[in-house]
């Protein structure tokens, strides 16, 4: 996919996309010192990272003030959904990432890309006094782990948008075991086997 066609699919105008443009060769010159994504992946960046992230902006709650992406790694989905939004001021986005070289890229990204993100560079589990309205998360773990890892953030109106792969079947079924929850499923636009989890309503069955 060219940029010109993720251009088209994700509705950018011309200084949306020169901002994208800018992540690309961003994310490209620190891919050499750090390992941001799967270097098979980068010839495909604009369909593979960038459309695959920008697909969950239709979902997005409407109102929403609080997004917190979970592992954010090179920017997927979080960092993309902030320059999606830039334009209108919000949601505030919150990036969570461990990994001080991949905090200190978002922190950078988000400085060229003049998009206003708060990098925390900490584990999830030492974050206690955030609460978000939006919860995303891209190939983090499995479901069941994952709600584990966002019920700190989780608060009685959340809504969680994960981006899951082609065992979303099987990991719904575990998860069930530990969750109540409110599911609508999407098909995504970057792999027919895959989908996109919304999730509302989000309980620990006690």
């Amino acid at each position: 996919m060219s940029k010109q066609q993720f251009a088209r699919e994700a509705h950018l105008n011309d200084a949306l996309l020169e901002r994208f443009s800018d992540y690309q060769s961003l994310l490209e010159k620190w891919q050499e010192r750090v390992n941001l994504v799967g270097r098979t992946t980068l010839p495909d960046l604009w369909r593979r990272h960038f459309l695959d992230s920008a697909q969950l902006l239709p979902l997005l709650p409407a109102g929403a003030k609080t997004l917190v992406d979970l592992g954010s790694g090179a920017g997927f989905p979080g960092l993309v959904l902030a320059v999606l939004t830039s334009e209108v001021g919000r949601p505030d986005v919150h990036l969570v990432e461990a990994d001080s070289r991949k905090a200190a890229f978002l922190t950078e990204a988000g400085r060229v890309l003049k998009v206003n993100v708060t990098v925390h560079a900490r584990r999830l589990e030492s974050i206690t006094d955030l609460k978000a309205d939006v919860i995303t998360a891209r190939a983090l773990s499995p479901l069941d782990r994952l709600l584990s890892q966002a019920e700190r953030f989780i608060g009685p109106k959340t809504t969680c948008l994960f981006l899951k792969g082609e065992n979303v079947a099987d990991e719904l079924t575990i998860a069930r075991k530990q969750w109540t929850m409110t599911i609508a499923e999407t098909i995504s636009v970057t792999h027919d086997r895959a989908r996109i989890l919304k999730l509302t309503d989000v309980l620990r069955v006690e």
